[in-house]
């Protein structure tokens, strides 16, 4: 097997943490609204459980590169990282994540179903375990777009009818299959355009006329705040992020979920820790990615859970009282048009793409 570790091995260290004192584990995420949902769901319950104090460290959009310095240094300072799935992919390639079993290091469902079944085609990586379903997709001011709000995501790519400052991510990821898409390329065809220098080119030349009006943003926060406070027209993020930005702060702002690109956001565990730090980081895994809890984080935040046993309890936001089925990038309304995304594509090409958009973005 992938690991000798069992249940029985994880819960007897977790009886051993539960009487440990000043123990601490650091867990990386992405800050924001979406830390704080994964800190109600999971980190303050695990830290009740077991008197083992999280910190929280906001790198994930850097994970790779610090992990790789890291095992470079011989020096892992991180316990559990949340990344990407594509992410994941390049870390358990390159050996910077462990290898985790689902079947004996995760909990079944309530059901007693497995959690290699419960999460089923999920499981993208042998060392990654998904938390949530999310879509990168486009918010917009409802005040500032005139009387025709946008319906197509190649709006973004309209200064004309909607001028003003719009904010992209900082990578090439999702910028360069929308860039493709909006110089008429079809759905099916964009990864094959994408992997060739003429398709890269092709997507960076329609970024290109836009260029002078994006505001780069490197973390999920940056744009619900860049609409708040009207600084840009439209903006790429996380759909949480804007449900958080709508429903929870009441800003003029709307989603646009045309062309969302769906994603999977998970745990790793690096490669290289101390057997206790290790078993620690499995314990937390164990917990936070049952099946309640993974319906709890959609308490705070708008994301699909990703195991099939925690979709059923997903009910109303922890404060606002309202339904969050409908604002999950999931509902049939809001996934009529969506772009999926390819995982071994940019775990196969994402250095060699990075290198060629960020010097791009120096010209």
């Amino acid at each position: 097997m992938k690991s000798s570790i069992s249940l029985l091995t994880v819960a007897a260290f977790m009886t051993a943490a539960s009487g440990a004192t000043a123990e601490e584990m650091t867990i990386v995420s992405w800050g924001g609204a979406y830390s704080k949902s994964q800190l109600k769901a999971y980190h303050e319950p695990y830290s009740e459980k077991t008197g083992v104090t999280i910190l929280n460290d906001d790198s994930s959009a850097e994970a790779v590169a610090k992990l790789r310095a890291m095992n470079e240094a011989g020096n892992i300072t991180w316990d559990v990282v949340d990344v990407v799935a594509a992410d994941a992919i390049r870390l358990c390639d390159e050996g910077l994540a462990m290898e985790i079993d689902p079947d004996t290091m995760l909990a079944p469902a309530p059901d007693g179903t497995s959690a290699a079944d419960d999460f089923g085609d999920l499981l993208v990586s042998d060392c990654f375990v998904p938390q949530i379903v999310y879509s990168t997709t486009f918010g917009y001011r409802t005040d500032l777009v005139g009387d025709t709000p946008p319906t197509d995501v190649c709006a973004v790519f309209d200064t004309e009818a909607y001028p003003g400052k719009r904010s992209l991510e900082k990578r090439p990821i999702n910028n360069m299959e929308w860039a493709l898409l909006c110089d008429g390329v079809a759905k099916d065809d964009v990864y094959d355009v994408l992997a060739t220098s003429e398709g890269q080119e092709q997507a960076l030349a329609k970024l290109d006329t836009i260029k002078d009006s994006v505001v780069w943003w490197s973390a999920g926060a940056d744009t619900p705040q860049l609409l708040a406070d009207g600084e840009v027209v439209m903006g790429s993020t996380y759909n949480g992020r804007l449900f958080s930005v709508i429903e929870e702060q009441n800003q003029p702002v709307a989603m646009l979920w045309d062309a969302q690109v769906f994603d999977l956001d998970g745990w790793i565990i690096p490669a290289g820790l101390s057997e206790e730090r290790k078993q620690r980081a499995l314990d937390y895994i164990m917990f936070a990615t049952d099946t309640q809890r993974l319906a709890d984080q959609a308490k705070w935040i708008s994301y699909g859970p990703a195991r099939a046993s925690s979709a059923p309890l997903v009910g109303q936001h922890a404060d606002l009282g309202i339904d969050m089925a409908p604002h999950m990038p999931t509902d049939p309304e809001n996934a009529k048009n969506t772009f999926l995304y390819n995982y071994e594509f940019w775990a196969d090409y994402r250095d060699d793409i990075d290198a060629k958009f960020q010097a791009w973005l120096a010209q």
